[in-house]
């Protein structure tokens, strides 16, 4: 169990901050939580940023499915599906600009 939790980022959505004392990363976003290790959390911040929004978007532009940008994750079964504005809230949460803190009170 992790006591001394900070947050790093935040935005409407969700949430970014990591356990002082076990260097645990907690990323809440939407109905999703992942706790990450430093490796892991390194991994996961490169894929979101370097998350090319257009091509997925034109990828699955004949699709019915709202969410058209993937995060495959290392079970093979399982993918995590996000539209445009929520890989743009990700990309914030994982910036950590402002002194490691951000909040985005309304996306467009």
């Amino acid at each position: 169990m992790c006591h001394s939790v900070k947050v790093i980022s935040k935005t409407k959505s969700g949430e970014l901050s990591i356990c002082e004392t076990c260097k645990v990363y907690h990323l809440e976003f939407n109905n999703i939580y992942l706790e990450l290790n430093t490796k892991q959390f390194l991994q996961l911040k490169k894929y979101i940023m370097s998350v090319e929004i257009a091509y997925w978007e034109h990828k699955y532009s004949c699709s019915k499915m709202k969410r058209k940008i993937p995060l495959p994750l290392l079970q093979e079964n399982l993918v995590l599906m996000f539209n445009r504005q929520e890989v743009t809230e990700l990309k914030t949460l994982f910036s950590l600009k402002n002194n490691g803190y951000n909040e985005i009170l309304k996306l467009q």
